[in-house]
């Protein structure tokens, strides 16, 4: 079952409201993917959407396992398995801002529209089995 949370903390309208905007705009995103996908059928953990910095995050749980921002499509997968799709091209490191550090354990994907819909899938799943293990 998948669940839409909102971040509750932030008043929406105000004078700049570009965070809003763009953390929904992923934020539905994600949704729509994610329910498209059929994701949450048999998994033993909730999934849910959370808004984050200027984009969403999927969790397995308490886990996040994905995010959606303007960088591209991130997965949480196995560190050889992220080594192989960087070093293989299919994928860059993850950053979010151009400065930022690498966040190690993630595969980014800069333009998810491209992927196929089954290879997405099975990063899902198996971004989401890395949350159930908890490693």
């Amino acid at each position: 079952m998948l669940s839409t949370i909102q971040d509750r903390n932030r008043l929406a309208g105000g004078a700049d409201n570009r965070w809003e905007v763009m953390t929904r705009l992923y934020q539905d995103k994600l949704t729509e993917l994610v329910s498209t996908l059929d994701l949450g059928q048999g998994l033993a953990l909730k999934l849910s959407v959370r808004q984050f910095f200027n984009g969403a995050a999927l969790y397995a749980g308490d886990a996040m396992c994905a995010s959606w921002s303007p960088v591209g499509l991130a997965f949480r997968l196995p560190a050889k398995q992220v080594s192989e799709l960087i070093d293989g091209g299919q994928a860059i490191p993850l950053k979010y801002f151009a400065k930022g550090h690498i966040k190690k354990g993630y595969a980014l994907f800069e333009n998810p529209a491209d992927k196929d819909p089954s290879i997405l899938k099975e990063y899902f799943l198996q971004a989401i089995a890395q949350a159930d293990t908890g490693a």
